[in-house]
């Protein structure tokens, strides 16, 4: 059984399916809504319900108030249509954003490559036309046994549609990247549905660029850097790439070689706990601290796209805000889990979140 859905103030009207969620239904059709952890936690997908009735899901009761349930509000990422419903989103339309449907892919592991300890590069080759997505988008990945699937950003460019790359990082005990790390093999076959995401560089937008990642969180960033390289773009672009130690730090040999062939580039590696006694003369200690050195302390004028562990996110734009870098330049996007729980609800962002 399906339903309509109206969205406002687009006044797009699509179909829905009695047990899809309204998040999934609208990102299937090429309608963006502002989402985050996707596991109703985080109440960036609240909407108002005007008229119509929904089943609310697994919304937590920290996202989701019981005074903003009778007050007809849900989380769309989780809440199901009852009936044809219409809802009013807080749809802000970005000009440089292009919108490609959400859609589910089937393709084989055409190779799996150790890039550090404990990162893998995982090399799919889908069937047919592949994935339309925009530099920094990430996909979801099906784990085989797991009803809920794992998200990883596309480490590729949109031109490599057909073969995409995941870098997974191995977390302790995890049985999605155990996984991926142990169990897959290539000639393997893989489920991904994509793209997701809303972390992306601002073409329109001429101010110099600062890209700050760490561990694993590279991906989006080395993607966003690799497509306005190939596209001839000419603003400054700096990578703040921050890693524990150098067998850690993945893809220098690339950046430092980038940063011959493009006078626009500029990398900037940095180690936290190198042994003292190697040979490294990068920066010592973390990203933050590399970004704020670089700079000066004066981040003034860019835009900057941040990727990693929220810890690292959160210190990095403490680093650019006090340099007079304000919220509306700074891009980032958290994966949250189930296992994050309501603890990360109470914390006030600091930034723009995507």
């Amino acid at each position: 059984m399906s339903y309509q859905v109206t969205i406002e103030p687009i006044g797009h009207t699509i179909e829905i399916d009695d047990d899809q969620t309204i998040l999934d239904a609208c990102l299937r059709a090429g309608v963006w809504l502002p989402h985050a952890c996707c596991h109703g936690l985080c109440a960036t997908c609240k909407v108002q319900v005007t008229d119509g009735e929904v089943e609310h899901g697994n919304a937590s009761p920290f996202a989701l108030m019981d005074f903003e349930r009778d007050e007809r509000k849900c989380l769309a990422c989780c809440a199901t249509a009852q009936s044809d419903i219409t809802f009013e989103a807080d749809i802000d339309e970005d000009l440089d954003a292009r919108h490609f449907p959400v859609k589910d892919h089937t393709g084989r592991v055409k190779e799996t490559v150790d890039l550090t300890p404990t990162i893998k590069g995982i090399f799919i080759e889908l069937d047919g036309e592949g994935i339309e997505f925009q530099a920094g988008q990430y996909v979801n990945v099906q784990i085989p046994g797991e009803d809920m699937p794992r998200a990883f950003s596309l480490a590729g460019t949109p031109g490599s549609s057909r073969l995409i790359e995941l870098n997974v990082r191995r977390v302790p005990g995890g049985k999605g990247t155990g996984y991926l790390h142990d169990g897959l093999k290539p000639g393997d076959a893989i489920r991904v549905s994509g793209p997701f995401g809303r972390i992306f560089v601002r073409a329109s937008d001429p101010q110099p660029v600062i890209l700050i990642a760490g561990g694993s969180g590279l991906s989006s960033p080395r993607s966003m850097l690799l497509d306005l390289l190939e596209h001839g773009d000419e603003r400054p672009i700096t990578l703040v790439y921050g890693a524990r130690d150098r067998t850690e730090l993945y893809y220098h040999e690339l950046f430092l070689e980038l940063t011959e062939r493009h006078a626009n580039f500029t990398y900037v590696p940095a180690l936290s706990s190198e042994a003292e006694e190697s040979a490294w003369d990068g920066f010592r200690g973390f990203v933050h601290e590399a970004a704020k050195a670089h700079f000066g302390n004066d981040s003034r004028g860019h835009k900057a796209y941040l990727c990693g562990p929220p810890v690292m996110i959160e210190a990095s734009i403490r680093a650019l805000m006090r340099g007079q870098l304000f919220e509306r330049d700074l891009y980032t996007e958290k994966f949250l889990t189930s296992a994050d729980g309501a603890e990360a609800l109470a914390k006030s962002p600091l930034f723009r979140s995507i």
